[in-house]
């Protein structure tokens, strides 16, 4: 593989917002899984473990996920953005709004948006669904390498010709989702990752975020 390959996937790449139904084969799962394990992690601990779901079971925790969301309360396990400011905003209402442009949604219908937020809870239709944590003993270090394995499993997939979008928004109830999956109370939940094969005539597919120039984050010594 040359730069301008990884370059491809890394621009192929993109959160996919609606799947069509068909499950990707497990073979193909393991493919991915197993790729994203080779990224580094502090002292080769490789802190990530997930819980993957297929089938009728991605479906009843899509139905149990949508009715928490409704009804429950959030509390993440890792503490969420105090607030987002400056460019951080600047670029997090950027993408908001070309999604909510992309699907119809105008400036002001709070129910639009806030069916749109919903649909995080139901997987944005993806057949499957991996929950993805972490030793809490390791705090903050294995969380950056569980981000580490999560872009790994985007880049992955996104090889293999499997959509995907990593979510925070299903860890925000995380006592939820340690009763549900029976993830000891040892480890963080730290996100989901919702994938399968992109509805690519669906609108919310239909824009992409963009990057900031190289000037805007790197300050060069020498």
């Amino acid at each position: 593989m040359t730069l301008a390959d990884l370059n491809t996937l890394l621009t192929a790449r993109h959160s996919c917002r609606a799947f069509r139904p068909d499950p990707v084969p497990r073979g193909d799962i393991e493919q991915i899984v197993a790729s994203a394990s080779r990224v580094p992690s502090w002292c080769n601990a490789q802190p990530w473990q997930l819980v993957i779901t297929s089938g009728d079971e991605t479906d009843r925790f899509r139905d149990a996920m949508s009715n928490e969301a409704r009804n429950g309360t959030p509390a993440p396990d890792l503490p969420f953005p105090v607030s987002y400011s400056g460019v951080y905003q600047d670029r997090r209402r950027t993408c908001g709004w070309a999604l909510y442009s992309a699907v119809g949604i105008e400036r002001g219908d709070r129910e639009g948006s806030a069916q749109q937020m919903m649909q995080n809870f139901a997987l944005f239709g993806a057949p499957h669904c991996a929950i993805i944590s972490s030793p809490a003993e390791l705090g903050p270090y294995g969380a950056m390498d569980c981000g580490g394995f999560v872009t790994a499993f985007a880049l992955a997939a996104q090889a293999l010709g499997v959509a995907t979008i990593p979510q925070a928004a299903l860890a925000a109830y995380s006592p939820f989702l340690h009763q549900y999956f029976q993830i000891p109370d040892d480890r963080l939940i730290l996100c989901a990752i919702s994938f399968g094969y992109s509805d690519t005539d669906h609108p919310a597919n239909s824009f992409r975020t963009e990057r900031a120039a190289l000037g805007d984050f790197v300050d060069w010594r020498g």
